[in-house]
Order: C-alpha cells, then structure tokens, then sequence
C-alpha cells in the first residue's frame, strides 16, 4: 500500500516540476470539492426511455461484473460468496447514490486488483479508502492534481495482469472447445462493441446455448446390468440386460414446448426398437425439472397413442413439484396415481409382479 501511495505522490510531484501539463499530458485535474448535496431525483417524461434504457444496461453491467469478479477473488481466497447478499448490497448502495447525484455502483474490476495489489486483506481497506477520498474532497482537493491519468492507468493494468487465468482458458479448451470458443467470441464483442454491447451479446450467446442444449438434451434406454447397482445407458453397456415387455425411458432436461415433440419421438423410437412386444413404458423422470402446457398436451397425446397399443405410460422418480404441475395439467389423474412410483425399482417390481415375468436380477441370483 506504501508502495503504490509514494509511486503516485511521486509521479505527481514530477509532473508539477516538468509542468507536462501544459505540454498536452492528460492530468488528473482539481477534485470538486466537498460532499455532494441531498436531492430528490426528477426526470422529465421525455426522458424516462431513455433513462430506462441506461439503467437497465447499467444494472446488466453491474451484475455481470460483480458475480465474475466475486467469484474469481472467491476461487483464490476460498472464500464463500453469497450473491443474494451481494445484490441487496449493491441495490442499496445504488438506492443511496440516486439521492446524492451519484454514478451507478458496481464492484470493480479495477479497484479490486489495485487494492488487492496494495496489500488489502479485509472490506476493511474500502473503509479506509472511502474516508481517504472524503478527505481529498473535503481538505485536498489539489494534492493530485497533477497526476498523470497514464500513472493511473499504469496501477490499474499492473493489477489486472494478476486477473489473467491463461492455464484456465488452456484448461476450458482441454475440455470443452465450443466453450472456449464461446468465451472468445464475447471477449471479441466487448473489445469491438464496447463493455455493456458486448456484456449483452455474452448474455445472448449463453441464453442461446442454454436453451440448445435444453432443446435436445440428452437420453437414454436403461439396462440391468450384472454386478453394477442401478440402471444404465444401454448405449454405454450394450451387453446389459432389458426386461422383457418393459422399457425404462430417461429425460435429462425440463419437458417444455421447444423439446416435447422430441421427448414423443425419441419414447416412441425406445418403445419401436424393443426386441420384445412393450407393455410398459416407464419415464425416468428424476432429472425433468418441469413441464409446461406443450409438454402436458403432448404426454396426453403420448398417453392416448400408448394406450391404444395397448402400453401403459409410467413414471417414475418425479419430483413432488414437478407431479404438482402435472395435476394442474389433469396429467396426474388421467394416467392414474397407480403409475407413478418413487423409484425405478419400484416401477420395474410392480410391473413384474402386475405381469407375472419371469426375471431373476442379479443381485437375487447371488
């Protein structure tokens, strides 16, 4: 902290003494000084758009920055972040701000280093750097006003440096490249098209690739498989052991209008591929978060078609929530609460005792 102060004071006082400012070097300038008045914030109609505007892509920005720089700073201190708590204190520092003329209020990702870099251990260090600026407002509002904006630029580059993970951009590319790619191309908007365009372009491009991946998701027929507990992707263990009669149906996403034609055509393709006539199709369902009115309408569909070939629609590990939608949807009453069980192995039980299949299970067997 010593260090950056007497480098500043220094830089200061040899820029008074060459008098560089009269020589085109930008300088800090005269500090307004005193504290800022009390006053109620007005805005004309004719401005409200536009305010709203600016407060929204403020507030993107201030979010944005906040999480990414809180959970940077958390990975190397192994500090616990509480984003709840982080967003009321934002909220409430930019409540006060709107009273006294003030900027919008973020975290920084320029301060941070800085202070970091300075020595700062502890919230502590914001404490004493605002009563600092209280007093160059209040008591010295020239001491910096020959400082070089390029020395203040010079601090805040040399701290964010220690921000750069390039073994971690390596790490992503390792592992996931279309994330890596992902990650430049919003590093690219932000350079071309500026923080806040290119902030929202990153939270456009992840929306996107949220709602791909929730579009077709994955699935899988499960399988016994011997001396390995649970059910498994037959695609994974094609040696494993199907039931006869029954299918085991898993849906790893929310069931929702852009992928419910696809959860219809990907159960009827488990149900058509069966080595054996089906009786049972039984939907996995503990990874479905929720489902709305296209995805009802379509299990009612399902529903209608399986019966008439003589199949029953079974579900099994739903989530309470996720069952509370269905009985909205009337799904919960027309399938029948006798075909909703609280595991796969309940499911696949009552079905072999309803049916009286002949299955030994491995774990029987020994």
């Amino acid at each position: 902290m010593s260090g950056i102060l007497l480098a500043v004071l220094a830089a200061t006082l040899f820029v008074k003494w060459q008098d560089l400012g009269r020589s085109g070097v930008a300088v800090l300038g005269l500090l307004p000084q005193g504290f800022p008045s009390f006053a109620f914030p007005v805005i004309p109609v004719s401005d409200v758009l536009q305010v709203a505007v600016g407060g929204v892509a403020a507030a993107l920005l201030a979010v944005s920055e906040t999480s990414v720089l809180s959970r940077a700073y958390a990975t190397k201190t192994g500090d616990k972040v509480s984003a709840n708590r982080e967003m009321v204190g934002l909220g409430m520092a930019n409540l006060a701000t709107g009273f006294f003329q003030g900027f919008p209020i973020s975290s920084s990702a320029s301060r941070t280093p800085v202070a970091q870099a300075a020595g700062a251990r502890s919230q502590l260090a914001n404490v004493v750097g605002a009563l600092l600026v209280l007093v160059l407002l209040v008591y010295a509002p020239e001491l910096l006003r020959y400082l070089p904006d390029t020395v203040l630029a010079a601090v805040v580059i040399a701290s964010m440096i220690g921000l750069m993970e390039i073994r971690s951009v390596g790490r992503i590319y390792r592992m996931r490249p279309a994330e890596f790619w992902l990650s430049l191309g919003c590093s690219a908007g932000i350079v071309v098209l500026g923080p806040i365009q290119g902030i929202g372009l990153a939270v456009l491009v992840a929306l996107i690739s949220f709602l791909w991946e929730s579009w077709r998701p994955y699935s899988a027929v499960l399988v016994r498989v011997d001396n390995l507990k649970g059910y498994h992707d037959v695609s994974r263990y094609p040696h494993g052991r199907r039931i006869p009669g029954l299918v085991l149906f898993r849906w790893d996403a929310p069931l929702f209008f852009a992928n419910a034609e696809l959860f219809q055509e990907r159960a009827l393709a488990a149900v058509s591929s069966s080595p054996t006539p089906i009786r049972w199709l039984v939907v996995a369902a503990e990874p479905v978060t929720g489902i709305d009115v296209t995805a009802a309408d379509m299990l009612l569909e399902l529903d209608d078609r399986l019966v008439s070939e003589g199949i029953d629609l079974v579900f099994a590990e739903m989530k309470d929530p996720v069952k509370d939608q269905m009985k909205q949807f009337g799904l919960f009453k027309k399938v029948g609460e006798a075909h909703f069980f609280p595991t796969i192995g309940q499911a696949v039980s009552s079905y072999l005792k309803t049916h009286n299949i002949p299955w030994v299970d491995w774990e029987q067997a020994q």
